[in-house]
């Protein structure tokens, strides 16, 4: 697996590299800013671009525009937002499109072989979400009636879900059987109106709709 680091902190991407290194990881690049990512990415070709939010000059947003803008140009390379915070305002922009992307926090990832199985499944196509990233979106608009809903269990549940967690992992957490945590998917997907589907993205699409019913509240 091949990444390109986007980080402006020197110490933590230097540390970032060399863990990764350490994991069986090719680092093919590593940057302090967007310009220099979109290059490295064009040049380099990676499985997944592990991206800060905010990056020079403004450091403000110029990391999540920058992965807007792979997310268009370079479809076929994974995006992991990897951040001390919460970007809501393109909250519905970034998960347009959840296949081969991640958003997690920095100060929440304790073990580096789960950051790299986070990558792992990124650059497989799927999704990963920290639950703390998909309540600070869920909060972005509490007046949303799809998002009232849904039992505090629910909530948890689903949160459990956007991570990429399985339904036997769900049931661990809380300590119930499988039966009942297939009884709160099938709750939220209901209360969402998410009817089955072939493409078996009912479970991404769950969190999306929450993320649809907050853009006008």
């Amino acid at each position: 697996m091949r990444v390109v680091i986007a980080e402006d902190s020197a110490l933590l991407r230097d540390g970032l590299v060399q863990l990764l290194e350490l994991r069986g990881v090719q680092v093919a690049a590593s940057v302090g800013d967007a310009e220099a990512l979109l290059a490295a990415v064009r040049e380099h070709a990676p499985d997944v671009a592990v991206i800060d939010i905010r990056l020079p000059p403004t450091q403000t947003d110029e990391g999540v525009r920058a992965a807007l803008r792979l997310r268009t140009e370079r479809p076929g390379t994974g995006v992991l937002l990897f951040s001390q915070y919460v970007e809501t305002a393109y909250a519905d922009r970034m998960l347009s499109e959840p296949s081969g992307f991640g958003y997690l926090l920095k100060e929440r990832v304790v073990d580096i072989g789960e950051f790299v199985a986070a990558l792992e499944r990124i650059a497989a196509g799927g999704t990963v979400l920290d639950p703390e990233v998909v309540a600070q979106l869920f909060g972005a608009g509490r007046r949303a009636r799809a998002l009232d809903s849904l039992t505090p269990r629910e909530r948890e549940v689903l949160a459990l879900m956007a991570e990429g967690r399985t339904n036997q992992s769900i049931a661990a957490a809380f300590t119930v059987s499988e039966r009942a945590v297939e009884k709160h998917i099938a709750n939220i997907f209901a209360k969402l109106g998410l009817p089955p589907s072939e493409t078996g993205h009912r479970r991404v699409l769950a969190v999306l709709r929450y993320l649809e019913s907050t853009r006008t509240a």
